[in-house]
């Protein structure tokens, strides 16, 4: 759709940092923290949550998806790099009002990719309302109940590996 490209690139041309630290303010960034914190005492799973306000826009014009670019800083972020392979990242791209769930392969091969689906959507549909928190919140407490009845903390688990508070690139 060619027409919708150039409503894109204006997008990621106005979405700036304080888009971002006006959508996710500093108290809505601590609940989220403490959300994923609360999680990972249920389950082994490692869980990262980053917002990234806008795409260069060298990266709009040459069509990046935001799945693509969500699987850029999985690596990036090194969620991967976790002791049993257990990260989850939860990607905003705010400029897009995106949201994209990338999981090591053993998690998402468990949980499956419409669960993961369902999650991006409901997060998007408060974003699109301008309920930022909300749906933050709701998106990672649905994260951390797939996990805990998929992966269940049992007693030898490794230590909280990735840090709980998100990140604003």
């Amino acid at each position: 759709m060619p027409w919708r490209r150039p409503r894109r690139f204006w997008r990621h041309l106005a979405t700036d940092h304080r888009s971002a630290q006006r959508a996710f303010p500093g108290t809505v960034l601590q609940r989220i923290e403490a959300a994923i914190a609360a999680g990972e005492r249920l389950h082994c799973g490692q869980v990262r949550f980053v917002v990234e306000p806008a795409l260069p826009l060298a990266r709009v014009a040459k069509a990046l998806s935001p799945r693509e670019r969500a699987l850029e800083i999985f690596g990036l972020m090194r969620v991967w790099d976790t002791e049993d392979n257990a990260g989850v990242l939860v990607y905003v791209l705010l400029a897009d009002r995106d949201v994209e769930i990338v999981a090591d392969r053993g998690i998402h091969r468990r949980v499956g990719a419409p669960e993961w689906e369902a999650v991006c959507r409901t997060m998007e549909a408060a974003f699109r309302d301008g309920r930022y928190a909300e749906g933050a919140e709701a998106g990672v407490a649905r994260v951390n109940a797939l996990l805990a009845t998929h992966f269940p903390r049992g007693a030898g688990d490794a230590a909280n590996e990735l840090p709980d508070r998100p990140a604003i690139l």
